[in-house]
């Protein structure tokens, strides 16, 4: 187990902003930041860190915390392997309870595939510089392609020996498991026999977006040999070719900058122009684009340049990417290199300067590219034409922002000579065709025929006023506040009169002695929990900040969900600049004992408009019984004290 003082200095030395910034794209937003939200599709941004309170929250999907808790949504990470990661990020030594063997203990089967293809990583790259036939086979090669030492370094590389079972005999003793081996692929077993998958090839690791290596795309150096130039890791539970970008991990922070990513095709192409020092670029690793690949892109731009190779190959699978790219609300673009040249063989013949400039001058949007195409080919065939505007106008349907639609059209229009009517009058067609919303362009009044109605959410009051509570505590616990002391007592006639003398507490003592008078416990298990630890917190005198930090360092999701959800409250005003709009939100701090009175007494009256609910159904079971009636009425009236002083109150 991972000691409590490690635990201590990664959230002590981790800061949230810093560690999100390094998946997502951050826009400074006051003294937050706000981001688009990762875990869902949306347009304007609902995600928010805040560095003051080192915390984080997405309002569209709800899931909020602090850096660990980031980690583990975002990368499904365990609360140890999310601690691991941000130790490494912040080179904070992990000390360990007990020195065990880790991959004997490890429980995980995730964990335990992630430390085999590290422990392949490593044999594979000491293969590459330690051996006869890794530097004679394998560097050559890697420096004939125009790879530096410092490439090799950056991006892991290596090489897997052409005898069958080298690897597969160097894991056996280590003894790592055969069942971890195959579930990998990187040892193939027939007969209880391995053969190493990657033998004879060099070998190129890919990264996951937090850097963990998740599997190999490999290929083969004899280009006399009959079998397959390239072969990747098979699919597993950590490894995913649809999923996985090549380059993501050390491109990605050149991307957030630079608000663009250029898509390649093969991972010497990404290692190429990382050499010419163009570092926000990925590669699909020759696989069709897949919307999940976008998605990943999405997190941290939303523009992309596809940078395709000038054969035919290479242009029809940068057409196939582009609607699905639209299709994400994607910018897209497209850079076109000259025939027999790729990004590779480019960027090893020219200057950062020259591929910058190559770049800025031939990327064209995906309606420019279309028709460049056309022009090319025969821009006085009409059987040509029409063809081309069909498939920019099929493009075009593919995106879901109409406003964009409509700036597409008008460009289309300029550059085929098209009227923007045909064009949309062709656009509608094909909506109707594939069954998708239309729209007119046309502007024309309307009127709605029925009243569209919502059915009405049923409030969970109990919930809310438990929540209350304990946002009261956490905001303003400690704070010294006058309240009015109410002692309830019978007259002589049987009324219920208020007896009330001023008294000065602690916010957290008033909260507790209320409770404890009415010997009410919080009936939510998240907020019972939370509800003692901030009374024991309170009582020991530690800062605010430090008991908000403590609470956090718990692994529980819901429980720093809630804390999260109540401390980033009001900030969602500040995400929507409601100010800005003339509404304004009231300052509790000036007004916080009528804040906590008010809080108390509808906890008091929905206790008991619960008691006198339940009375009730006893009474229907038994109605000649004297005492429950008697009793109801004794709730009602008190009820009606608590009414009137909360009407005072409000």
């Amino acid at each position: 187990m991972i000691s409590k003082n490690t635990i201590d200095k990664v959230y002590e030395i981790s800061r949230v902003e810093e560690v999100i910034g390094d998946f997502i794209s951050l826009k400074k937003s006051g003294t937050n930041f706000k981001a688009l939200s990762p875990f869902t599709q949306e347009k304007t941004p609902s995600f928010m860190v805040s560095p003051v309170k080192q915390i984080w929250k997405d309002f569209s999907s709800g899931k909020g915390g602090n850096a660990v808790a980031f980690l583990m949504e975002h990368e499904h990470f365990t609360y140890p392997e999310a601690i691991k990661y941000l130790a490494k990020k912040y080179n904070i030594e992990i000390e360990e309870t007990v020195q065990t063997d880790e991959f004997k203990k490890l429980e995980s089967q995730r964990e335990s595939m992630f430390l085999i293809i590290k422990f392949a990583t490593n044999f594979f790259h000491e293969t590459l510089l330690k051996t006869s036939e890794g530097e004679n086979i394998a560097k050559t090669y890697f420096f004939e392609r125009g790879i530096n030492d410092e490439s090799i370094k950056n991006f892991n590389l290596g090489y897997s020996p052409e005898k069958h079972d080298s690897f597969a005999m160097h894991a056996k003793k280590n003894k790592y498991s055969q069942d971890f081996l195959e579930k990998t692929g990187l040892v193939i077993y027939n007969a209880n026999k391995g053969i190493d998958r990657f033998r004879g090839r060099v070998i190129f690791p890919i990264k996951s977006i937090s850097g963990r290596i998740q599997g190999f795309g490999a290929r083969l150096i004899s280009e006399k040999s009959k079998k397959p130039k390239y072969l990747n890791s098979i699919e597993s539970e950590i490894y995913q070719k649809s999923k996985i970008l090549y380059g993501i991990y050390e491109s990605k922070q050149a991307i957030a900058k630079n608000d663009l990513c250029y898509l390649v095709e093969g991972y010497t192409d990404v290692i190429q122009l990382h050499q010419s020092n163009i570092k926000n670029v990925v590669s699909s690793s020759g696989t069709a684009l897949s919307v999940d690949q976008i998605r990943m892109i999405g997190r941290l731009t939303s523009n992309i340049v596809v940078l395709s190779d000038g054969d035919d190959a290479g242009l029809r699978a940068s057409l196939r990417g582009i609607d699905l790219i639209l299709e994400q609300e994607m910018n897209v673009k497209i850079c076109i290199f000259p025939k027999g040249e790729d990004p590779d063989s480019y960027a090893r013949t020219h200057s950062e300067d020259q591929i910058n400039d190559f770049l800025q001058k031939h990327t064209k949007d995906f309606i420019q590219f279309k028709a460049s195409l056309l022009a090319e080919n025969n821009s006085s065939d009409p059987i040509k034409k029409a063809e081309t505007t069909k498939e920019i106008i099929q493009s075009i349907s593919k995106i879901p922002d109409i406003v964009k639609q409509e700036i597409y059209i008008q460009s289309c229009s300029e550059i085929m000579n098209i009227s923007e009517e045909t064009l949309f009058s062709s656009l509608e067609q094909f909506k109707q065709k594939n069954n998708k919303t239309s729209f007119k362009r046309s502007p024309k009044s309307f009127s709605l025929n029925k009243r569209v109605s919502y059915p009405s959410e049923k409030i969970d009051k109990a919930y809310e006023l438990e929540r209350q509570i304990i946002s009261i505590l956490i905001h303003y616990g400690n704070y010294d506040a006058n309240f009015d002391e109410v002692i309830i007592r019978s007259s002589e006639k049987g009324e219920l009169i208020e007896d009330i003398k001023k008294i000065s507490l602690k916010v957290y003592e008033k909260i507790f002695l209320d409770l404890q008078q009415d010997e009410v416990e919080l009936t939510n298990d998240t907020f019972r929990e939370i509800f003692n630890k901030l009374l024991e917190s309170y009582q020991i005198k530690k800062s605010n900040d430090h008991r908000i930090e403590e609470l956090m360092r718990d692994n529980d999701i819901n429980l720093n969900q809630v804390i999260t959800d109540i401390l980033i409250d009001d900030e969602r005003y500040y995400l929507h600049n409601w100010e800005k709009k003339n509404i304004f939100v009231k300052n509790k701090v000036n007004q916080i004992s009528r804040y906590v009175d008010e809080t108390i007494l509808n906890l008091r009256r929905f206790l008991i408009d619960q008691k006198i609910q339940e009375l009730q159904l006893k009474v229907k079971e038994n109605d000649e019984n004297k005492n429950l009636l008697e009793e109801i009425l004794s709730y009602s009236k008190l009820k009606k004290v608590l009414s009137e002083r909360l009407n005072r109150v409000l």
